[in-house]
Order: C-alpha cells, then sequence, then structure tokens
C-alpha cells in the first residue's frame, strides 16, 4: 500500500507531519522532530511508528484508549524519552512495545495503567541506562502488570546485577535477552518460574562462572534448549569444574564448543570443553577432621614451647625478680604510710591546728 502523507489533519484522516495508510492500518512520525504526540491520530490505527523525535515525555493518556482501540503495536525507539508517567500506555489492544534507543529516567510502574496489559514484546534495547529506571522496571514486572509478556529485550543497558526475583511474575515469558551487559554473575536472578522460557541470550557480558544454584535452574526448565554464553570473561579455576561438567552433558547451550577461558593467563583461550581436572591443579584437599586433629597438635606444642622458655626464663632471673618484688613491697609500703599520717593529722582538730602553726 502507498503511504499518503496529509499537510494537515482531518476527521478520520492523518496528522501533519506524518505518513498514514488506512488500508495497512498504519501511521508513521518518523524523524518530524516532534516533541508531543500527535493529539489526532487516527482511530484506525493498529501499528504506530513514532521514531527519531526530539520527544521527551510521555504523560497520562498520551494515547487515549477510547480513540485508539485497536493501537497493538507501538514502536516509540530513538527519541529523546526521559520520563513515562502512569496511565501513558494503557492501551487494550497494545502487544508489541519499542522503547529503545531512549535515554529514560523516569519509568512509573504504573505506566500500563492500574488492571495489567496484554503485551507480549517489551523492547528496551539501551534505555535502562539510570539505576532507578532499571528498579522501576523490576517493580512494574514484579507486580503482575505484564503476566502475557513473551519477549524481553534488555540488551545495551550496561547492567552489572539484576534486582533479586525481577522476572518471577512472567510465566508467558518465552524469549529473553540479556545481551552485551556487563553482568558479573546471576545469584540473585531466579529462572525457577520461567517454566515457557525457551531461549536465554547471554553473550558478551562479564560473567567470570555460573553457580550450581543457577546451573540447577537451567536443568529444571524443560522448554529452555537455546543459551547463549559467548564472549564472557570466563575464570579457569578450581571453581569452574561444575560448568564445565554441565557444558559437557547439556544440549541446552549454542555454540558451546567457541567458550575459552580469559584468566588466569596460562589457561587464557583454552577451550572449556576441553579443560580437565588436572589442568586446573586442585589437589584433593584431607578430610576435615584430620585438618582439625593436626592443626591441634601443632598448636599443642607451640603453646608448650613457648610456656617452657617463660619459665625458663623465669628461673634465671629468680633473684633479681625477688629484688623487684621487695622493692615494689617497700615502695608501696612508704606510699601507705604517707597516707595513714595525713588521715591522723585531718581526723584529729588538734594536730590539724598544730601541723598548720608549725607550717607558719
Amino acid at each position: 500500500p502507498v503511504l499518503l502523507g496529509c499537510s494537515s489533519a482531518q476527521p478520520g484522516g492523518c496528522p501533519a507531519l506524518c505518513e498514514c495508510s488506512e488500508p495497512a492500518k498504519t501511521v508513521k512520525c518518523v524523524n518530524r522532530n516532534l516533541t508531543a504526540v500527535p493529539p489526532d491520530l487516527p482511530p484506525y490505527v493498529r501499528s504506530l511508528f513514532i521514531t527519531g523525535n526530539p520527544l521527551t515525555h510521555l504523560p497520562a493518556g498520551a494515547f487515549p484508549a477510547q480513540r485508539l482501540p485497536d493501537l497493538a503495536s507501538l514502536n516509540l525507539s530513538g527519541n529523546h524519552l526521559r520520563a513515562v508517567e502512569a496511565g501513558a500506555l494503557a492501551l487494550p489492544a497494545l502487544r508489541q512495545l519499542d522503547l529503545s534507543g531512549n535515554a529514560l529516567v523516569s519509568f512509573s510502574p504504573q505506566a500500563f495503567g492500574e488492571g495489567g496489559s496484554p503485551l507480549e514484546e517489551l523492547a528496551l534495547r539501551g534505555a535502562l541506562r539510570d539505576h532507578g529506571v532499571l528498579l522501576s522496571l523490576a517493580a512494574l514486572l514484579q507486580s503482575g502488570a505484564l503476566r502475557n509478556l513473551s519477549r524481553l529485550e534488555l540488551a545495551d543497558n550496561g547492567l552489572l546485577l539484576l534486582p533479586a526475583g525481577m522476572f518471577t511474575a512472567l510465566p508467558a515469558l518465552r524469549q529473553l535477552d540479556l545481551s552485551n551487559n556487563s553482568l558479573v554473575g546471576l545469584r540473585n536472578v531466579s529462572f525457577q518460574r520461567l517454566g515457557q522460557l525457551q531461549s536465554l541470550n547471554l553473550s558478551d557480558n562479564s560473567l567470570g562462572m555460573l553457580w550450581n544454584s543457577t546451573l540447577a535452574q537451567f536443568r529444571s526448565l524443560p522448554a529452555l534448549r537455546h543459551i547463549i554464553l559467548g564472549h564472557n570473561t570466563w575464570v579457569c579455576d578450581c571453581a569452574i569444574e561444575d560448568l564445565v561438567a554441565w557444558l559437557k552433558e547439556s544440549d541446552q547451550v549454542e555454540g558451546k564448543e567457541a567458550l575459552t577461558c580469559a584468566y588466569p593467563d596460562k589457561m587464557l583461550g583454552k577451550a572449556l570443553l576441553k579443560i580437565n581436572s588436572s589442568d586446573l591443579n586442585c589437589s584433593v584437599p584431607m578430610d576435615l577432621p584430620s585438618q582439625l586433629q593436626t592443626s591441634y597438635v601443632f598448636l599443642g606444642i607451640v603453646l608448650a614451647l613457648i610456656g617452657a622458655i617463660f619459665l625458663l626464663v623465669l628461673y634465671l632471673n629468680r633473684k633479681g625478680i625477688k629484688k623487684w618484688m621487695h622493692n615494689i613491697r617497700d615502695a608501696c609500703r612508704d606510699h601507705m604510710e604517707g597516707y595513714h599520717y595525713r588521715y591522723e593529722i585531718n581526723a584529729d582538730p588538734r594536730l590539724t591546728n598544730l601541723s598548720s602553726n608549725s607550717d607558719v
């Protein structure tokens, strides 16, 4: 269908600076220097593109639900959005939303209204650079307002850690993209309730290892068959043995043959699948009771030696110590006699006057 540009809006027509196609139910307002959402969008629109504009703010009612009952796909990528207020995206038919490439600072947990949203796909690539926005998004996801979400894209956001329990209220989630961030660990992330999860992209992060608790969650997800772990900084020491064992037995990881060690230097570039226990030089420790018994015996020997040396020093210096004790005793006796003499003078008024006269 041919997109028709209109220079002025008409009832049921096309807003100024936008291109519309009624047969395709599409409106495009791309690179038009818009600072606000056009108020006269045609009610037939199902796919709306407002991209590449200096749009900074989405107030409540920016997309009136009564006027846009069929709007299902909304692309707001590449604008300058900083704030999304409560009720700004409360659309009854919204299924796809793209907010990528914005510099969000404020994102209301009630942005989709009070009653939840039918949203199925949410793209936030490069839009969560502010930590406060990440916490707001986590609160939104945990509230259950997006229980129908099947695809969530959080790539290119520089994320170090994810809020605990961020994905626990997304039972329909099938695709989760966390690539090209700076994630250093997943210990506080729970995937247990993502029974429908099929694809998990963790490539291009800073993961050094995956703990047993995380690997157990991956094993427990029957639909998860596409895990991408490429381009991470794997630390190949004794702690990575569980990860290597899981990689060798699992068919969930795509391209696992290309995973290599980043640290230490002696293991740099070595494929994780080719690592053996001998490569890691993990010595088998003694059992704990034997270690404790050996430590107690050694400690007893050391204490006995110190005690013997102390007694020997006392014996060799017994005369000097005896003289030193006598001197301390005599000094204390003289000091106490002085206190006793002053007490007797102070207690007898006659002695006190005599002392005063003699002083004069």
